[in-house]
């Protein structure tokens, strides 16, 4: 007589339901101990970020393809969405989406070669197409108004237009939960698990059917887009933007991000936004020390933590991160 099956987890304790609700709730809840706009300015600034990096994540953590210019379509996600509806005269609900399409299928079609090459030289890849976007940024000054920068027109919803750092808040972070709940979805379907497996070894996955440059082409265009949406959003909301954006500088933030929550974990990338956005403010106390002080607690958190935060700490629990 063969033993019972194990009993499957409740439904809140799987990370794609209760761990979702539970972002969710902390969302609904970080209002009561914000203390003032500068803290509502701060939690926006997360939300984006983890946004940001929960797509990185997927490409980077899950498919294995490593990306040092996505600080680049953050940016012409942005610039696309602030140039339809300034210079257009494009309404900003349908800028900020098509400002997304359009990023979204450059990314389709310098994918194609790109996506091709391995390890170091898809790095260095990677990052001559972010210094190409941010040198084009700051040269075609007619249109984006060059190192300058250029005035962003406010979103508009419904007629009316978003102001204010509450009002942001609850837009970023619905965009944050539903970010979220659509990667932990796509991870756990089909493919989220072929992702896995070219990760793991694409010959390998190959041999089972999985078509590789497929997979990773769509990976890299979603993570695209999602940049490109937080870039869209965190340039209305600046009411401005400038070529800072797309910077290497930008790029590497992100990946370190990434990195420092634990990549292959969907919560470990929000985590590591959250965590790498606010120590700079707290920081700021020590004034002179402050970079080297930031420095040391990397390097603390990778020989302490060599999975990341959210990894190595569920290991220690005994559970599986995502």
């Amino acid at each position: 007589m063969s033993e019972p099956a194990a009993p499957s987890r409740a439904w809140f304790a799987r990370p794609r339901s209760g761990g979702t609700l539970l972002l969710a709730a902390l969302v609904v809840l970080a209002p009561l101990v914000l203390p003032n706009n500068y803290s509502y300015e701060i939690a926006i600034q997360v939300a984006i970020n983890a946004v940001v990096c929960v797509g990185l994540n997927l490409l980077i953590g899950y498919a294995g393809q490593i990306s040092l210019g996505h600080a680049g379509f953050f940016a012409l996600g942005g610039y696309a969405s602030a140039i339809l509806a300034s210079r257009y005269g494009v309404p900003v609900w349908l800028s900020l989406p098509g400002a997304c399409a359009a990023v979204g299928a450059l990314a389709y079609v310098l994918g194609r070669p790109t996506l091709r090459l391995k390890g170091h030289p898809l790095a260095m890849a990677t990052l001559g197409l972010g210094v190409i976007i941010s040198i084009a940024i700051t040269t075609e000054d007619k249109w984006t108004g060059g190192p300058d920068g250029m005035q962003v027109p406010p979103l508009v919803l419904f007629g009316f237009a978003v102001q204010g750092e509450h009002a942001w808040y609850w837009i970023t972070g619905a965009l944050l939960v539903g970010t979220v709940w659509l990667a932990l979805n796509l991870i756990d379907s089909p493919n989220g698990r072929a992702l896995r497996a070219l990760h793991g070894s694409e010959v390998a996955a190959q041999t089972l059917g999985i078509d590789c440059t497929r997979f990773k082409l769509q990976v890299f265009t979603l993570s695209a887009v999602l940049a490109a949406l937080a870039g869209a959003l965190t340039a209305h909301y600046a009411g401005f933007i400038t070529p800072a954006k797309a910077s290497f500088l930008h790029s590497v933030e992100l990946v370190i991000m990434v990195v420092f929550g634990g990549m292959a974990s969907v919560f470990g990338a929000v985590v590591g936004a959250a965590v790498m956005t606010l120590l700079p403010q707290l920081l700021t106390v020590l004034k002179d020390y402050e970079m080297m002080v930031f420095g040391a607690v990397l390097v603390a958190t990778m020989v302490l933590f060599p999975q990341g935060l959210v990894p190595t700490m569920a290991r220690w629990w005994g559970g599986r991160p995502q």
